[in-house]
């Protein structure tokens, strides 16, 4: 019986809202994460995505660095200074690894620092299980 377990298991999936702007790499993690058991919540700018975290209430965020309208570094600032969402895991997930990059990042609160071209999908929901 299809119907009643999938909604079962649906509500016990750990949320991510997944903040990134290429669509090729949106589709392929999105898909990666949806196979590991995890509901993603796609956004593709920085607006976008503080509406989804603050609409869904994620159980992470993956964020992306450089998007448009508003970026990663504006995204982390405004979460930083709300109690409420100032304590939801935070990964970036960007190709740019220069170090103030990654110092600024993590001085705004988030939690890890992942260069997309480095990992595959399986080795990103490695990470992720680390931090939900």
């Amino acid at each position: 019986y299809k119907g009643g377990l999938r909604g079962v298991y649906t509500m016990s999936q750990k949320k991510i809202v997944f903040a990134e702007d290429d669509r090729l790499v949106s589709h392929a993690y999105t898909a990666g994460l949806e196979h590991a058991g995890y509901t993603v919540i796609p956004a593709k700018d920085g607006v976008k995505a503080l509406e989804k975290i603050k609409q869904e209430k994620p159980d992470l965020v993956l964020l992306d660095l450089m998007m448009p309208v508003k970026d990663g570094f504006a995204v982390l600032e405004e979460l930083q200074q709300d109690k409420e969402f100032s304590e939801i895991p935070i990964i970036v997930f960007s190709n740019s690894d220069e170090a103030k990059n990654v110092e600024r990042a993590k001085k705004l609160g988030a939690r890890d620092f992942l260069m997309k071209v480095d990992l595959t999908v399986k080795e990103v929901v490695e990470k992720i299980k680390k931090y939900i």
